[in-house]
């Protein structure tokens, strides 16, 4: 089922006649209990017709930024060099994809990607909302979007197994992971944290809907996406061929320290679905609106 808030209240989307209707529960205020109910029982808790959620369904509280898919690892990378790269830089790197069939090692993920799903803690206290604007940061001149999608945990877990990873996911959301590459691309070269320290954490933002984890778990790897900047279409991909998987990623989330309800684990970008990989950047004033199929979307203007 589809939840999100309005003013306060919990409220989910009736499919049977398309209509939003309030959540008649003790727990109405507290979508993070509701994501623990039985899809059966959350069902009978559709009251009166209501307007469509806004503002942040749930306050997060906290932020792991996974990297699920290596084909957009690898195609950032060479954007990277492509939009920041010294001209020899750029030769040296195309030289060798031409004679090896692929790119330089400082453009491949390492090791440990294949091994564990990696990730960064990102800025929980930094997500913006639904229609809200992004403000420009001061310090940086390239701004990019990042389509990803949020697992939103509904279950205490710690030292846990991938089964019992899955099980604590309740539901999913599209998460905006914005970018400064500029200072991304030189914190990556000479940066003592690498490169998702003030790149990443300046802000990021999150739709106003959660579907529970039994309508999107059965085919997360069939889900499409797309992102328009000012009504046009820049970019779309799809789920496919994620490196880790879902249980995996709590279950390595869980490794030696709790993952509480209510902590967002965002899957990283969806290949093909961030401005760097085309080479092609929002500008000061634009409106970008991601879209998951199935699940919503998620539209910020980015201030002047």
């Amino acid at each position: 089922m589809k939840l999100g808030l309005n003013g306060g209240r919990a409220v989910g989307f009736d499919e049977h006649v398309c209509i939003w209707r309030l959540i008649d529960h003790p727990h109405s205020d507290d979508l993070l209990a509701l994501l623990s109910l039985e899809p059966d029982a959350l069902a009978k808790c559709l009251g009166e017709r209501s307007d469509a959620p806004r503002g942040l369904p749930f306050k997060p509280g906290s932020l792991r930024s996974f990297a699920l898919w290596e084909r957009h690892m690898t195609t950032a990378a060479k954007g990277m060099v492509s939009r920041f790269g010294s001209p020899l830089l750029k030769s040296v790197a195309a030289g060798y994809e031409r004679l090896t069939g692929k790119p330089i090692a400082p453009m491949r993920p390492r090791p440990n990607y294949y091994r564990f799903p990696q990730y960064y803690m990102g800025n929980h206290r930094s997500l913006m909302e639904d229609g809200e604007e992004l403000p420009w940061p001061s310090f940086s001149d390239v701004v990019d979007f990042e389509l990803e999608i949020g697992l939103v945990i509904a279950k205490q877990v710690r030292d846990c197994t991938p089964s019992e990873g899955l099980s604590a996911i309740g539901g999913f959301c599209i998460v905006n992971d914005w970018s400064a590459r500029d200072v991304q691309w030189d914190d990556t070269r000479r940066g003592t944290f690498g490169g998702v320290v003030k790149a990443k954490t300046f802000a990021g933002a999150i739709g106003a809907i959660v579907v529970t984890a039994d309508e999107i778990l059965p085919r997360f790897n069939q889900l499409t996406g797309k992102v328009r900047v000012n009504g046009d279409i820049w970019c779309e991909g799809n789920t496919e061929n994620a490196q880790h998987g879902l249980g995996e990623v709590v279950s390595y989330a869980a490794m030696g320290e709790t993952v509480y309800p209510g902590d967002l684990l965002s899957t990283g970008t969806l290949a093909g679905c961030c401005g760097l990989e085309m080479g092609r950047f929002p500008s000061r004033g634009d409106e970008v609106q991601l879209e998951i199929k199935g699940i919503g979307t998620l539209t910020n203007r980015i201030g002047n």
